[in-house]
This record gives structure tokens, sequence and C-alpha cells, in this order.
């Protein structure tokens, strides 16, 4: 994209500042996810993971007809190499090209590097990688790639930013908050009754230390925050399209709707990413206000010295075109009495309908992995909890604040507690590697109450649990009531459990998909 066109007259309307702010928060975000994956991926989906990556491979290998096949239906390097090795260096080079874009170097090919790496994680991430934020930071990642020069990295290069992508964000953004609005209208009747803040900050997946205090709230703000939630999804998305006032207006609210978000849960990085397509909104006329003198005036040199590049607006439209084509079946998705949310409807989730908190829990339920060392599981034996990274097991443990950072596990045991073991059959993997004292699978959990040998027995109780009152003499942030057993007692030797785990493949070397 080296061609060079003359200058344009300088539009009234300018978006350096707009870019600069969008290539950063999204090189941030980028790191935050690729940190995760550096941290979790080997006792997720490593070689001697709860759900190995070799054998997932084989089997969708097994179910398309060849590894091309498979390539094609989920696009991953990792069809080339998947060995524990590769997956760290991958997860590293990611997290180092997002520190780059961090600190102010972004061309295309970087933009393109972390949006193949990051796709190679997702496609094979299996339950773990389920979730609407990955797939939403796929689509705001391929946008953009287009959003900055080839070769030119430098945080005000020669290139104005591309306004048909800008307007693609905002498209982004319109979809991710309105999806999110017809959602909850459709789905669970406490939010047409403005009560779903009743029951949201304590039944949400990871509650953090502000949580409580929302949940206390007077009821009548609870309410009022409902109709803050309808007002910044249903009602601001549509002023993203309008001129300049409105859609500041728009930006403001959709801004200060994600900032609530993460005052009062830890929402993995979802929030965070959100208000990268949001920053789009805003023109320099606002950041220029708000952002040092020194950048304001870099910006304005940029734009006096801007040379038009042929190449990088043809991209643009391109993309435009496609995105555009793409967009069909999402809008009769949200159009549709049976929406779906967070789905992605092309291999290369390029773009996709989004929703979140369509229902909401009553109660909250966790599941609560036990051991004892007793010579048997009977009234006598003394049970040790594990403690998970943020879920709440103990009273007296405050909730943490670790979003954006996203402990995966965590997360699918806050799913898994709403179901069986029977739908999360990878929770008896992690039973036999906990009577084992297996590091990676310890790794992710908050400790191990058994640090000297393996306990003999292992079960999981579902618990339901309530914020306690603050002020409470105990001084407990949680108050629970015992359900039953989720798993019953089991034991490294139990035939039933061996039995399950060589179905599943993973008392064997499962790794046998071809590079």
């Amino acid at each position: 994209m080296t061609a060079v066109l003359p200058s344009p007259p300088r539009s009234p309307v300018s978006y350096w500042l707009t870019r600069f702010l969008i290539l950063r928060l999204l090189g941030c975000v980028y790191a935050v996810a690729f940190f995760a994956a550096a941290k979790q991926i080997l006792p997720l989906i490593g070689s001697d993971g709860l759900l190995p990556v070799g054998s997932f491979l084989a089997r969708v290998q097994t179910a398309l007809g060849s590894p091309s096949a498979g390539f094609l239906r989920l696009p991953s390097l990792f069809w080339f190499g998947h060995s524990d090795a590769v997956l760290q260096m991958a997860a590293w080079t990611g997290f180092a090209l997002s520190c780059v874009v961090v600190a102010g170097y972004a061309n295309a090919i970087v933009m393109a590097g972390l949006w193949v790496l990051y796709m190679s994680f997702v496609h094979v991430g299996q339950d773990w990688y389920g979730y609407g934020w990955e797939i939403q930071l796929l689509e705001t990642g391929f946008l953009a790639i287009f959003l900055c020069p080839l070769m030119d990295g430098r945080p005000f290069p020669k290139r104005e930013p591309p306004l048909a992508v800008l307007w693609l964000l905002r498209w982004l953004i319109f979809r991710i908050m309105l999806g999110a609005a017809l959602i909850k209208l459709r789905g669970h009747t406490v939010w047409r009754d403005l009560t779903a803040l009743y029951y949201h900050f304590e039944t949400q997946p990871i509650p953090n230390p502000l949580s409580r205090w929302f949940h206390f709230l007077p009821r009548w703000i609870l309410k009022a925050g409902v109709l803050f939630n309808y007002l910044a999804e249903l009602v601001a998305p549509w002023l993203a399209f309008h001129p300049r006032i409105a859609r500041h207006i728009a930006g403001v609210f959709i801004v200060l709707f994600q900032f609530t978000l993460i005052l009062g849960g830890n929402l993995s990085f979802l929030n965070w990413l959100t208000l990268v397509p949001a920053l789009a909104c805003f023109d320099d006329s606002w950041w220029s206000k708000l952002l040092p003198r020194a950048l304001v005036r870099r910006a304005d040199n940029a734009a006096a010295a801007t040379q038009a590049s042929l190449p990088l607006q043809r991209a643009a439209w391109v993309v435009t075109v496609i995105v555009g084509l793409l967009s069909v079946q999402p809008v009769l998705n949200m159009i549709s009495p049976r929406q779906i949310m967070n789905t992605s409807f092309d291999p290369l989730d390029l773009v996709n309908t989004y929703g979140a908190f369509g229902s909401v829990g009553r109660e909250r339920l966790t599941v609560v992995f036990e051991g004892t060392d007793a010579d048997a599981p009977d009234a006598r034996a003394v049970w040790k909890a594990y403690a998970y990274q943020a879920l709440p097991v103990e009273l007296n443990r405050r909730p943490r604040q670790i979003a954006p950072y996203q402990p995966r596990l965590d997360w699918q045991m806050w799913f898994a507690s709403m179901s069986t073991p029977n739908q999360y059959p990878w929770t008896l993997h992690l039973v036999w590697k906990l009577l084992h004292n297996d590091p990676g699978a310890l790794s992710l959990l908050a400790g191990n109450p058994f640090p000297e040998k393996p306990p003999r027995y292992l079960r999981a109780v579902l618990y339901r649990y309530e914020f306690a009152p603050p002020g409470n003499p105990e001084r407990d942030w949680w108050k629970r009531e015992e359900l039953g057993l989720w798993l019953p007692p089991l034991s490294a030797d139990d035939p039933r459990l061996i039995n399950l785990l060589k179905q599943a493949g993973w008392l064997e070397n499962t790794d046998s998909v071809s590079p």
C-alpha cells in the first residue's frame, strides 16, 4: 500500500487520534488474551491437558474426512503442528506482538499476525474458547488490519485512517449493543419487569470486590440500572451513524455503560474489547479536548502532511463489501424471534452475532471439589476443599478483581454448576488429575490442600451461595447451603472412572493428527 496520490483537501472531521487510541486499546486486549493463553493453554489443551488439542484435531479430521477439510472448517496454524512447545511459542509471540502495538507500532502486517495467531487458538480451544468475546476479538482484530498502512507502523503515519473502516467499527458496535438488548427483551422476564439487577451481581459468573455493594443497593436504583442498560444498548447504537454531536452522545453512553459493567464484575476482557469499536463514535475534535497537547500536535502535524493511498482506500472498500455481504445472516438472526447469541456464520469469524445475559439466574450454584486422605469416604472422613482462582469457595474470602484476565476453568465451572457431569465430561479428567496431584491441573486452581501426597478420594459437592449482608458478625462475604453431591467420591483405582477416561481417550496418547 505504497502508491501515493496527491494530498486531498483536509476534511473538517479527522480521526488520527481515534485510530491511535483504537489500536493501543486493542493491543492491550490482545496482550491480556495472549498472556492468559500462555499461562493456561498447556493444562487446558496441551498434550496432557484436560481437552488435548491432538485428540480434538483427530476427531475433526475423522468427521470431515481430511486435514485439509478440517483446516478449511476451522482455520488454525495448529493443524501444521500442535506440540506443547508450539502452543507456548504461539502464545508468547502473540503477547510480544501485542506489546509492540501497545508501545505504538502497529501496521497491517503486525495486526494480521495477531489476528491469525489468536484465531488459531480460538478454533482449537474447544470449551475453553467458546465465549462471545473470542469471536468479537477476531472480528475487531480483522477490521483493525485495514485501519493502518501495510508497512508504516508509526503512531501517526502518513496515511489517513480509512473512513470506511471506522464506519465498519460503528456497524460492529451497533450489532454488539443492539443484539445484547434484543436477546434480553426476548429472554428472561426479569429484564422486562426491570428486576434483572436484583440477581445479576450475585449470580454472574465471577463477582468482583464491588459486586456485593451493587447487589445491596436500593431496589429503585437497580431498576434504574436496567433502564440505563436499555438506553445504552437499545437507543444509543442508532446514534452511532448520525452526525458528530449524536455520535458523541452515543459513544458517551456506550463507554459509560461498559465502565459500569467493569466496576460491577469480572467479565474477562469483554467490556474493554467492546470499548474498541465504541471509540469510533468519536473524532479528533473530541479527543483534542481530553488528550495531552503534545499528542494532539503530533496528530495535527500528521494530518497536515497526509498522503492519500489508493491501495489502502481500495482495501478498505473491498472489506466493506465483504462485511456487507456477510452481515446478512447476522442481521436476519438479530431480527428473528428465535435469535441466538454469540455465533459465527463464516469460518474466519469475520461478521458475527452477539448478545449477553439473555437469561439471568436467580440463584448462584457452585461445584466445589473436595478431597480426603481417609481410608474410606464415609461420615468420619474430613474433606478439604480446592479453592478456585476467582469463584467463591471460602465464605470469608473477598471476591477478587481478576478481569480482564480470564481464569478459564473458573468460567467453565460456573456453567457446569448449572448442569451435570455428563455434559462436562472433562470434569472427570480433572478429578483424575487432582487424584494424582498433577501440576498442570493444580495451576488452574488457587492452591493444593494436599501438598505432600494426593488425596485418596475426591468428590464434587454442589452448593448454593448468597452474598452475606455487609457488616455481618462473622465478617463473611458469602453464606452457602449444601444441595448434594455433584460427583460421588472417586479414587484413582475406581474402575468407573478409569473406564470413562479410557473411552474418552484420556488415558492414552491421542496426539495422532499428522502435521
